[in-house]
């Protein structure tokens, strides 16, 4: 006997089977709320997940919020709600009543919605995604054959809530997608970033979570405007070449009552062993990685932004949190794994499988670890045993960096190694240098503040961090307001200090990190072969006494390389000699003390001419007028 075949929107028997088995990657067109035609009649058909639920039915706008207008139709044997709603309308409101084993009625968001009232509402509402229309199919193609290994990467983290608001109005003045797209484009394309990542992008209830506890995995927040606005920005990057990088947060989510915890009345999508589904320190619910459709709601959320709204990279959060089955955990907290120890199996196989699908059904995309431990192959082949992530958060060098940066000029001699010991593992993994969010919140400071001395001294300090940074083996990210040095720590509540570049200072910071980044773009030498010992060279990194570092990056062939010479002391050294690689003119492309930068202006020759004389340990040097904090940009 045939098997009748259901409609595009419905529920079938593969879908289910396949939902099971965990590997129903477009659970999302099916699950949720979508547009239908049912006979004549034209609606919306509503599919929710609840195996433990005495029954669901759902209530909206459309029906005055009454639990018995429609009830929804339970399939088996994975317990799918299903039920068709004539007349329902977009943009209506809308929430699952799910009667629980013990007879109660909880009101729950769509988990697989695309779109939410606006907190302080909690309610999900229709949207319609297949109406969205997309221009940016050049750069899909390209992305196609990009290589990330191969290409520049500077990324400029933003929070769209606090980059920029309308003054003097009622509500919050935020942008919303469509405006902040514009602005921010403009923005980019002038200080020389490839990239935007953005945060707190999927649904969340509270502001101050920064979007890092989640609602809606499948909705773009509400705050800036509808789906259709959200897939419009992202359209709007990628017509100016701009890639768009979101955070994506698979570790854990809020208690909150319409969310996902105890979504049937049962622990649905978090583990049940508390031990296990909970952390103590963030009072979230963690993910059951062990069951299949929970997993398949994860990576179907992860092809949904990748493949519906056309983003180029997912950066995940707090990866270190779900490895390990002791993460903030102290002892009797936790249940250590069927080998008796910390690692958590399930997690580990959810990322091989996550990575494997995502990047091999989208060649081009980026999956990025936020992963704070020494956990081996993070970016290494799942063939390999390895995780499989594109890129991995260099939290080490950012630890490293900070803490040296912060040091009086006069104790760095003692911590030099701290700046130099990343280049020893940077190739272990393909590493993003971050100065994310984290690092100027909590009473971290902002950069600027985080440098010592006054005046002058804390400007010039960040400038030559920031040349080290950018000469550094690895991709660059930057949250907004560090590039011009904000003066206050971010925070969520107001727009950046945007004010401060009338001061000279701050301008003076924009322009170095401005020319920075474009020098970055331009220059292979800086990126092409980030993963690889022939792209770095130190000439001299063990100048301890002085605290001057110099290095080369070279590009392929060596047909165009980049000598950097930073000086991260206040002493000037007007013949400071280095060693360099050949007998060749070295010509000055960057100096940082050059009026523009905040610096004297002073004169200088522009090509300097390597001369046989033994120096850093290189038959060839030559001498160059280095001033305080001064960094000094060749290339030859």
């Amino acid at each position: 006997m045939a098997v009748k075949k259901p409609k595009p929107y419905e529920i079938g028997e593969l879908d289910q089977y396949l939902f099971g088995q965990g590997n129903h990657y477009e659970i999302y067109k099916k699950l949720g709320a979508h547009k239908a035609k049912k006979g004549k009649k034209e609606g919306v058909y509503f599919a929710v997940w609840a195996p433990h639920a005495r029954s669901v039915s759902v209530v909206g706008d459309f029906n005055e919020w009454n639990m018995e207008a429609n009830p929804m139709e339970r399939a088996e044997p994975l317990g799918i709600y299903t039920c068709f709603i004539p007349d329902v309308k977009e943009y209506d409101l809308y929430k699952f009543c799910v009667e629980t084993y013990q007879g109660e009625f909880v009101f729950k968001a769509d988990p697989f919605g695309n779109y939410a009232e606006l907190r302080p509402g909690t309610a999900s509402r229709v949207a319609d995604l297949t109406k969205i229309t997309w221009t940016d199919n050049v750069w899909l193609e390209n992305r196609k054959t990009w290589k990330h290994t191969e290409q520049p990467m500077s990324i400029y983290e933003a929070h769209i809530g606090s980059w920029k608001r309308h003054p003097g109005r009622e509500d919050d003045g935020f942008y919303n997608y469509r405006e902040f797209a514009k602005e921010c484009v403009n923005y980019l394309k002038d200080m020389g970033y490839t990239h935007v990542e953005l945060i707190g992008i999927a649904e969340h209830p509270f502001d101050g979570s920064w979007g890092y506890q989640v609602i809606g995995y499948f909705a773009p927040t509400s705050r800036y405007g509808t789906p259709e606005d959200f897939a419009w920005m992202v359209n709007y990057f990628h017509r100016n070449k701009i890639g768009v990088i979101l955070d994506w947060v698979p570790a854990h989510f809020p208690r909150d009552i319409h969310g996902l915890a105890d979504f049937d009345g049962t622990p649905t999508y978090e583990y049940a062993d508390p031990k296990k589904g909970e952390h103590p320190d963030w009072g979230t619910k963690i993910f059951d990685y062990g069951k299949n459709e929970v997993r398949n709601f994860l990576i179907s959320n992860a092809l949904f932004w990748v493949e519906q709204f056309h983003v180029d990279g997912l950066r995940v959060d707090a990866v270190a949190s779900m490895l390990y089955l002791d993460y903030g955990k102290q002892d009797g907290q936790w249940v250590a794994n069927k080998y008796g120890g910390n690692k958590n199996l399930e997690a580990i196989d959810f990322f091989k499988h996550l990575n494997s699908v995502v990047l091999g059904r989208n060649p081009g995309a980026l999956m990025i670890a936020e992963e704070s431990t020494a956990w081996p192959k993070v970016t290494g082949s799942v063939e390999d045993d390895g995780l499989g992530f594109s890129l991995k958060w260099n939290m080490g060098w950012m630890h490293d960096f900070t803490e040296y940066m912060k040091l009086d000029p006069y104790f760095r001699k003692d911590h030099h190694y701290q700046m130099t010991f990343a280049m020893s593992y940077a190739h272990s993994e393909n590493y993003i240098l971050v100065l994310s969010h984290d690092e100027v919140v909590h009473l971290k400071c902002s950069m600027l503040n985080k440098m010592p001395g006054l005046g002058f001294d804390k400007y010039a300090n960040l400038k030559v961090g920031y040349a080290f940074m950018m000469g550094h083996a690895g991709k660059k990210l930057l949250f907004m307001g560090q590039e011009f040095a904000q003066l206050r720590e971010w925070s969520e509540e107001r727009e950046l200090d945007w004010f401060l570049l009338a001061e000279d200072e701050h301008r003076q910071v924009q322009n170095w990190v401005r020319d920075l980044l474009h020098l970055y773009k331009r220059n292979k030498a800086m990126y092409e072969m980030d993963d690889s010992w022939d792209g770095f060279e130190w000439i001299n990194a063990d100048d301890a006494s002085r605290s001057i570092f110099s290095f080369v990056r070279h590009s392929r062939g060596k047909k165009k390389n980049l000598l950097f010479v930073c000086n991260f002391t206040p002493m000037a050294r007007d013949d400071y000699r280095v060693g360099v690689p050949r007998k060749k003119q070295y010509k000055l492309i960057m100096n940082s003390d050059d009026e523009q930068y905040g610096g004297k202006g002073e004169e200088r020759p522009e090509i300097y001419k390597a001369v046989k004389k033994e120096c850093d340990g290189r038959p060839f040097s030559f001498a160059y007028k280095l001033p305080p904090y001064g960094v000094a940009i060749f290339e030859f």
